[in-house]
């Protein structure tokens, strides 16, 4: 039987660096179409345990499709939590390819959990690559034609090549729409779960049930999911402010998540205790907690910054 391999890339604009192992070969490919092409290629022909990258900044997101739709069992981590890593297991010099070493270690040491795509998403997945393969060989062949097209056809070429760039452009941003909110991607529930409170139930609810986090400001969050004080001058209520409307099954899950996060997340349990000691009744004192909580993992989502009870960002 063939010893199943943890793969490292490491990846950078240009360039693609991969450990097969933490201490196996190491390849490099350029980060387009055909370096990506034949990494898949390479992949597939080994028994394939894991494929580690770092979330990037979208530099990724053309590679993971690849991979992700080749069926291969591939897991964007967060960043912080591999350089982490490297500095407690002593890996403190940085190249590229120590680098993908470093992602290979962490896939076999801590062998983080692989989930397969749902079937529809599995096929629109496979459909927008196939679309965005069928694109960058057109932008290639009408690129290759304006070498050596006469003066007279140069501009429609040109024009057509413009188009094409701007849809390859469209459905890169579908692509990593889809990735990010995928099984494939675990930074934002690895910055979910550093949060004290934030169980499996709320960041699975969360992810599915609320794409806009980190995507929104503090207030407008809020508003969507149900927790921001709103006007109801009508009748008796007038000048009073109650929270309603919104996601009640996200608001539900919330509701629960805030009372363990009372008693265990230190930040939001002093925020707590300092509104009852002001006399505010616990239900309103809870509801606001459930709004801090969901502001702080929208803060956390929006900057990609891990948790920190020191620093915390709620106010973004």
């Amino acid at each position: 039987m063939e010893a199943a391999v943890y793969v490292g890339i490491d990846v950078s604009k240009a360039r693609l660096d991969l450990a097969l192992g933490p201490a196996g070969e190491l390849l490099s490919a350029a980060n387009d179409a055909s370096g990506i092409a034949a990494l898949r290629e390479r992949l597939l022909s080994l028994a394939v345990a894991r494929v580690v990258l770092e979330a990037s900044g979208g530099l990724e997101t053309a590679l993971v499709a690849e991979l992700g739709a080749a069926g291969l069992p591939v897991v964007v981590v967060n960043p912080r939590q591999v350089r982490d890593f490297a500095r407690a297991t002593g890996q403190l010099a940085k190249t590229d390819a120590l680098d993908a070493r470093v992602l290979a270690l962490f896939g076999e040491r801590l062998r983080p959990e692989l989930r397969a795509l749902p079937t529809e998403q599995e096929r629109e997945l496979k459909a927008l690559v196939a679309r965005r393969r069928e694109l960058v060989e057109m932008i290639t062949a009408e690129r290759n034609r304006l070498a050596r097209a006469p003066k007279v056809l140069r501009k429609e070429i040109t024009a057509h090549i413009r188009w094409l760039e701007q849809r390859l452009m469209e459905r890169d941003r579908d692509l990593d729409r889809m990735l990010r909110g995928s099984p494939l991607w675990r930074e934002r529930e690895d910055l979910l779960r550093g949060v004290p409170g934030v169980g499996p139930v709320l960041c699975a609810t969360l992810l599915a049930e609320l794409p806009e986090l980190g995507r929104l400001g503090r207030r407008e969050i809020a508003k969507l999911v149900g927790v921001a004080p709103l006007n109801r001058d009508s009748g008796t209520l007038r000048g009073k402010r109650t929270v309603w409307g919104g996601r009640g099954q996200v608001r539900a899950v919330l509701y629960m998540a805030a009372l363990v996060a009372v008693h265990h997340n230190p930040l939001l349990k002093t925020f707590y205790q300092r509104l009852l000691n002001a006399g505010k009744p616990r239900k309103l004192a809870l509801t606001a907690a459930m709004r801090k909580l969901l502001v702080i993992l929208n803060a956390i989502l929006k900057t990609h910054t891990p948790w920190s009870e020191h620093a915390p960002l709620q106010n973004c």
